[in-house]
């Protein structure tokens, strides 16, 4: 019976992954910026950088500004969790990486939610590009 009700629902005029996709990317870019940004605050608070804390917060951040470019693939999602976990293990850098970390886990479970809103909309043909016009 589920089958009978799905060609009532009209498929989006417009891709609603779209601009999801793009909050996506742009949340990888700022979060890769305000992770170069703590590169000072470790430097003068966090007793100094070594050569290895430079090279991971650089190189995170440079996955990240990479990884926004990925977000059409099938595998961005789990892409994008585990750069937060790796961000997360920074920490033991220093304080400040943990503290971004705990605030961009933060950011990336409202993108999961907005994911889910968007898809049960979207199955439901709530999205403003599935409403017949005239209706």
């Amino acid at each position: 019976m589920t089958s009978d009700a799905q060609p009532d629902i009209p498929p989006p005029a417009t891709d609603p992954w779209k601009g999801l996709r793009g909050v996506m990317a742009g949340t990888l870019v700022l979060e890769a910026i305000t992770v170069l940004l703590a590169l000072p605050v470790i430097s003068a608070v966090g007793g100094g950088l070594r050569w290895w804390s430079i090279l991971y917060v650089v190189g995170l951040a440079v996955v990240m500004f990479l990884g926004a470019g990925l977000q059409r693939r099938p595998w961005a999602i789990p892409f994008n969790l585990a750069l937060q976990v790796a961000l997360l293990l920074g920490g033991f850098i220093h304080l400040s990486i943990l503290v971004i970390g705990v605030v961009f886990v933060a950011v990336w479970v409202f993108v999961l939610f907005l994911r889910a809103d968007v898809k049960k909309r979207m199955e439901a043909g709530l999205l403003p590009s599935q409403r017949m016009s005239g209706a």
